[in-house]
Parts: C-alpha cells; structure tokens; sequence
C-alpha cells in the first residue's frame, strides 16, 4: 500500500498542506511541528512523489556530464569530482560519453533536455558550437570543463594548457634537447592549440627550432600517437625528444618507438599531459604535466550550483594551475641528461 501525504498528516496531526511546506521547505513551519512531521514521515516509511515536486518546483533536481572518453582516467577523476559536488548539494548526476562524436553528443542532450535536466557540465566535442548556441537559447544552464568554444560564452574551468606546455618543453629544453617534436590533438580543440602555444612560448625563448614539421594535429588517442611518431621518426634529423598531449597519445608514441628499437630515453625523450593509475607502471616513468583533475570537477559543479541559484550572475572563467612531475622519461636522474 503506498503510504500518502494526507497518511502523514493525519499521524502527525496536522494539515496535508502543512506536511508539504514542512517536506518541500517552501513555507513556514515550526521546528516542534517540523520534527513530528519528520518522525511521522519515518515511522510510515513515506517516500516523496518526485514527479509531482518537480513539477511544482521547475526542478528535477537531476544533473549531467558530457565527457568526450569515460575510459581515460583523467576524465574519470573529472567526473567524481563533479558527482561528489552534486551530491553534496542534493543533486543526482547522469554520465554520458559522447567519444567527441557530435552526433552522439546531439543524441544526449535531446535524450536529457527531454528528462527537463536542471544543468550541465560539458566537455565539448570539436563541432559543438550549433548544440551548446542552442541550449544557451534554451536558457539551459551549462558549464564548459576543460575547452573552450568560439562563438559561446559561458562559466568554464580548464587547467593551465599553454603554461603546463611551456613548462615541461622548457625543461626538456634546459635539460639539453633541441630539436623537440609535439604531437597534439585536434586544431579545431582549444586545448590543442593552447598546448602548441606554450610548446612554441618555450622554443622562441631558448631560440630553439621550431616549424610546422615537428608539430601534428589529430585526436587525442593513442592510435594518433603512434601515426604521428611514425612520421617523425621518418624526418632526417630526427626529434631527439616528444611532447605529447595528452596520456592516451603517450602511450601510442611509446610503442611506436619501442617498435622501431628506439629507447625511451636513452634515444628519444618522452614527456607528457595528465597521469593516469598504471602509467608509472610502463618503463621508463613519465614526465609529465598534471593537470588538477578531480579539482576541476568540484570547481565546475560549483559554478554550476551557482548559475542555477543566481542565474544573472556575471560569466566566471577559472584557469586553474598545471604541475609539472619530473621522472625518468626526460632522461632526469639516470645519468643520461640533466
């Protein structure tokens, strides 16, 4: 038998309307009446018709995270920051993973903005500038994490790209390699270019070479990394170290050295974006720029929680500090450079 709010008025002793200010906190009730609801709620075991709140309130009080790969630990420690935050506030959270496909990306928010979610966190896709323009016509609150899009303003928390980037091709720098390959992701990705910029930042300040032959574009996955070590390695010179962007792109430029017997970093240097569980794990240990991940989530489902209180407040962009881990893949502390 299901148990009713009149059910629960009627223990406690007072009106239906009183147990739905005193559940729904959307009027005054006393804090003695306020516990005997409670207790009386308790006793019978009552749980809340969500549907019917939410339809009073405008509020589902459900939540979403677009990622572009849930398999990359980077974006696993995003999204558990992100649900940590939410649930903290009341809020459920849905996963979707759109594998930077645009179309699945359409899919998902036509599927969630028909659940009437409260709000998003966003990872966009390369072509996402049509579907978030939309949802900003829809007055759909969102967060951008980690990119930023031309054509759509919005609150955003990434991680310091091009600083991240100019810190560790300036250690590979100052570390005594010169002729420095980077293998990055999308042009059409503000991350991508971001990371370029800083990698070029460093090689104008040491007058080092530099030119769109060491520099490719492509996915952010590891198939693309060991494309585009192949194509390297096939210049004459040769790099004598890599900057990869990303984790996944590292582990593709890995095997495709160890293929061509070429050691890491005994023949080439390897450095790299984002750590992940298990990479220290892959002789040598890499270098690496780490991002805040699992602050990046927090921050960006409080500027969410924020918007949704406040809707008219002013656009906030947080740019959050890289730090940069020196191990074994730079040639640091095996005798080989530095």
């Amino acid at each position: 038998m299901t148990v009713t709010l009149r059910d629960v008025a009627a223990k406690a002793g007072v009106s239906a309307i009183t147990v739905s200010r005193a559940l729904n906190n959307t009027g005054y009730v006393s804090s003695q009446t306020r516990q005997r609801i409670s207790a009386a709620a308790r006793d019978l075991n009552y749980v809340p018709n969500a549907l019917a709140s939410s339809l009073r309130s405008q509020r589902t009080q459900l939540l979403a995270l677009l990622v572009t790969d849930v398999t990359n630990p980077f974006w696993t420690t995003v999204a558990r920051g992100v649900e940590d935050g939410a649930m903290a506030a009341g809020y459920g959270i849905i996963l979707c993973n759109t594998d930077e496909d645009r179309d699945k990306e359409a899919r998902y928010l036509d599927l969630l903005l028909r659940r009437r979610i409260d709000g998003l966190v966003v990872v966009p896709t390369s072509e996402s500038t049509e579907i978030l323009q939309n949802l900003k016509r829809r007055k759909v609150p969102f967060v951008l994490v980690d990119r930023l899009v031309d054509g759509v303003t919005a609150d955003s928390v990434r991680g310091d790209s091009r600083g991240g980037a100019y810190q560790v091709t300036m250690h590979l720098l100052q570390t005594g390699y010169r002729r420095i390959g980077m293998i990055t992701g999308p042009r059409t990705v503000s991350t991508a270019e971001e990371r370029v910029a800083g990698y070029l930042d460093a090689l104008g300040e040491m007058d080092a070479p530099a030119g769109p032959d060491l520099v490719r574009y492509g996915p952010y996955r590891e198939s693309w990394g060991y494309q585009a070590t192949g194509e390297l390695m096939a210049r004459s010179p040769r790099p004598d170290a890599l900057v990869a962007a990303n984790n996944f792109i590292a582990l593709g430029v890995l095997e495709a050295l160890r293929e061509r017997g070429l050691r890491v970093p005994e023949d080439v240097a390897l450095v790299c974006f984002d750590d992940f569980p298990g990479l220290g794990a892959a002789a040598p240990f890499f270098t690496t720029v780490v991002q805040p991940a699992a602050e990046i989530g927090r921050v960006a489902i409080q500027l969410l929680l924020d918007r949704l209180a406040n809707p008219e407040l002013e656009l906030r962009e947080v740019v959050l500090p890289a730090e940069l881990i020196v191990r074994t893949s730079c040639g640091c502390g095996l005798g080989i450079r530095g």
